[in-house]
């Protein structure tokens, strides 16, 4: 028989029959080299992970989604001179890599309650002549003051090399454990410069922006942000992803498109495990 419930915390567990929660990959990394990567991220607010991905991940990659980029911004915030791709689970498979590598997941299982989500997926493409973007940070939408420890992280990832001249995304060290205050003018935006198939990692209350593009050359690049399993993605995953997408993709992407339960109930439907739907 069932315990009875007498309290509130008698509900914070796994409460799921059928559809356990597992672990991530993340578990694989070796806890030294998460160890390494936390300690740069609670310093900095960030960490350059290096050739996370090979040659044949990057031009694969590539071949997919460069036929697909077409409009450009809507504003100055997404670049009027920058191609974005969204709902990129739904165009192709190359990109699942980037959104469920160990190595970031490592990172969110260190940050984040279990079952975090994934925020957003998109291409970035950056053409010759964009300026600058505005300094701004991605968990800023949450309606919590600062100081504050973060909501979210995100990743952004080179599909080309980024460079100090061609629209790296630019960060400003140390300014995730900033108040409420806006970066002064002359806050020092770092290019994150990085070989391609590498990436960045940064806590959302970091201050960053995608920097100004004076090469001849376009820079291509995937940004994968996730939240806390009890806040509201950017994206609505569970509306936006066709079924038949959600059970070709790994367990890791399916519980962080929404796939997975918040203790004791957020995300339930119709009172059971959301995986439910996919039998």
């Amino acid at each position: 028989m069932d315990a009875e419930v007498s309290s509130v915390v008698d509900l914070a567990g796994d409460l799921a029959g059928k559809y356990r929660r597992t672990e991530s990959s993340g578990s694989t990394v070796d806890p030294a080299v998460v160890d390494a990567d936390l300690a740069a991220v609670r310093r900095d607010g960030y960490v350059i992970l290096e050739n996370l991905l090979g040659p044949e991940q990057l031009q694969e990659i590539r071949r997919e989604v460069r036929p697909i980029l077409d409009r450009t911004g809507r504003n100055n915030f997404e670049g009027h001179a920058t191609q974005r791709i969204y709902s990129v689970l739904n165009k192709t498979r190359s990109c699942d890599r980037i959104v469920d590598h160990p190595r970031v997941l490592a990172l969110l299982d260190r940050l984040f309650l279990p079952n975090y989500l994934l925020s957003m997926l998109q291409v970035i493409n950056i053409l010759p002549g964009e300026s600058a973007q505005m300094l701004h940070t991605d968990d800023g939408f949450y309606p919590l003051p600062r100081p504050r420890p973060a909501l979210g992280a995100a990743t952004i990832w080179a599909i080309d090399d980024f460079t100090a001249d061609n629209g790296a995304t630019d960060v400003v060290a140390g300014s995730h454990e900033w108040g409420d205050q806006l970066p002064p003018a002359d806050a020092e935006r770092i290019p994150v410069v990085m070989p391609t198939g590498s990436c960045v990692f940064f806590v959302g209350t970091l201050w960053h922006g995608g920097g100004e593009n004076r090469s001849p050359d376009p820079r291509l690049a995937l940004t994968a942000q996730y939240c806390e399993p009890w806040l509201r993605p950017q994206e609505a995953f569970t509306l936006s992803t066709p079924r038949e997408v959600v059970r070709v993709v790994s367990e890791d992407i399916r519980r962080m498109l929404g796939y997975s339960i918040h203790p004791p109930f957020i995300g339930q439907v119709d009172g059971m495990h959301p995986k439910r739907l996919l039998e």
